[in-house]
């Protein structure tokens, strides 16, 4: 979620109505990166072109992202007080936080979650969906209102990285969320491709994420 694209000059074009809120809990336009959970690799992600077509779709409204990915961090890391090394930082505590602190500007919106990576293992992906479930009912409960819109993207489909039985149950859980947790999407993430590594997009196939992001969300909205 956090983005490990290569920052292109279109990535560093502002829009003037697209704002980002930074580390020390201020509003600048927003450009990539737009995360720094590891500032050592985090590069394009699909937040900023998210955004943009928001922005776009709403001519009168002013966006504001709220970074809070922890890259490569577990679901089990997402609670209240739980600590994940090797960010040094509490994922949950420092989410909730942030949100809070950007609401007094604003409404939230929705929330995209891109994780599941660290779950795709014979331990964790079988209690997967039910933490997940879990997540969805603590955001909303946190943050003040049962119906946020939840946009769940689906784990990178690599050909030289053929997913286990493990994976697939935690990409079942993120398909199957429509059908069973109200006002949540699930976003495909057919057809991208990677940056070289077999695990993250390249920067083309974050903006697209980005681009099938924003088009869940306004479908959603016009239910």
């Amino acid at each position: 979620m956090a983005g490990r694209g290569e920052v292109e000059l279109v990535d560093l074009q502002p829009h003037p109505r697209v704002f980002t809120f930074t580390r020390d809990l201020q509003w600048k336009p927003a450009i990539d990166p737009i995360h720094f959970d590891k500032p050592g690799v985090v590069g394009v992600g699909p937040g900023k072109t998210f955004g943009t077509i928001i922005a776009e779709h709403y001519p009168d409204v002013i966006v504001g992202l709220i970074p809070c990915a922890v890259g490569g961090s577990p679901i089990d890391s997402w609670q209240e007080g739980a600590y994940y090394p090797p960010t040094k930082s509490h994922p949950w505590d420092n989410a909730i936080h942030r949100a809070k602190q950007a609401m007094q500007y604003g409404e939230m919106k929705g929330i995209i979650w891109h994780q599941g990576e660290s779950d795709s293992n014979e331990q964790l992906a079988a209690g997967y969906e039910c933490k997940l479930h879990d997540l969805i009912a603590r955001f909303r409960n946190e943050l003040g209102n049962a119906e946020i819109p939840f946009i769940a993207g689906q784990m990178g489909i690599f050909e030289e990285r053929p997913w286990n039985s493990a994976k697939q149950k935690v990409d079942e859980a993120h398909r199957q969320l429509p059908d069973k947790v109200e006002n949540t999407v699930f976003v495909s993430a057919e057809g991208l491709s990677h940056k070289g590594d077999e695990i993250h997009f390249n920067s083309a196939s974050y903006r697209e994420f980005g681009k099938r992001y924003a088009e869940a969300i306004i479908k959603l909205e016009k239910k």
